[in-house]
């Protein structure tokens, strides 16, 4: 089908109320737009593409099921469309996609991947699965000399730049607020992001300060926010060990807990509560309450 694309993904979102990450599982999923691309390689939708994800929204909203409202609308415009991904081989094969894209500098082919992966599972699973796994490979690697400063770089800032992205709306809900970030001398902020992105999908409002966060800042916009909680992520538990009088005075300003490689007894001497497991697991626990912080 002829496309004349002239929309890019952000202004079809706009138009349609549809967020981008669902324009794409729902282009590569279902083949239900036809994107151009621009001479600087940019996807670009046409008003036909429009009026499909219209379309698909309305039969939604009328109880129809995602993948059905997509084959009626491709019906009624005569596109074609691909199969999805099915099996596990083709997400396996995925996997070694990305991890291939990255370490070879070839965005292009890491953020085919990544939007693949994102279509055929849940956000939720390729965090866990997908994401979290290759972190942690790559932080063997790197330490292994397996990997250079340059290949670690840019893998992380390209994941850091996706999950971001993923992260467009975490802090537009009305749900009680969250603040994360590391505290100072750790800059290591996938994880909280990793957090922050399944936190978000269960309600709770994020406000992300990011890596290397001075005291004086968390605690201000602690009580700026009305934060229920604050959660701080460390990669070595020397971390903690230079701030104690620090975190015992947060203690006194909000909740706090601490997630990542931190001894939990330490943790709960300074008055906070330790996040156990990955960021997916402990991002599941604190929205099921076990904690004792209610979202």
């Amino acid at each position: 089908m002829a496309s004349n694309g002239y929309l890019r993904i952000g202004e079809l979102a706009r138009r349609t109320g549809v967020s981008p990450e669902v324009l794409r599982a729902w282009e590569l999923r279902y083949g239900l737009l036809d994107p151009d691309r621009s001479p600087g390689g940019f996807r670009l939708y046409s008003d036909a593409d429009e009026r499909r994800v219209r379309t698909v929204r309305e039969l939604i909203a009328a109880g129809v099921s995602a993948g059905d409202a997509a084959r009626r609308a491709l019906d009624d415009s005569g596109a074609a469309r691909p199969g999805p991904l099915e099996d596990g081989g083709a997400v396996h094969a995925l996997r070694d996609d990305l991890r291939s894209g990255l370490d070879g500098f070839d965005g292009e082919r890491a953020h085919r991947a990544l939007d693949r992966l994102l279509a055929a599972l849940s956000i939720d699973a390729v965090l866990e699965d997908v994401v979290l796994p290759y972190l942690h490979e790559l932080g063997d690697r790197w330490e292994a000399g397996q990997v250079s400063v340059a290949q670690e770089h840019f893998a992380s800032n390209l994941l850091r730049g996706r999950l971001l992205g993923l992260a467009r709306d975490w802090d537009a809900t009305t749900g009680q607020c969250l603040v994360l970030a590391c505290p100072p001398g750790e800059r290591h902020d996938l994880p909280l992001i990793v957090f922050g992105i399944v936190a978000g999908r269960r309600g709770w409002r994020v406000t992300f300060l990011g890596g290397d966060t001075p005291f004086d800042t968390l605690e201000r916009t602690a009580r700026t926010e009305r934060a229920a909680l604050v959660v701080l992520s460390v990669s070595t538990p020397d971390v903690i060990e230079r701030h104690p009088d620090a975190l015992r005075h947060l203690a006194s300003v909000a909740p706090f807990a601490i997630g990542g490689n931190a001894d939990p007894e330490r943790v709960r001497e300074l008055g906070g509560a330790p996040l156990e497991g990955d960021p997916v697991d402990a991002a599941r626990t604190l929205s099921s309450r076990a904690l004792g912080f209610g979202a």
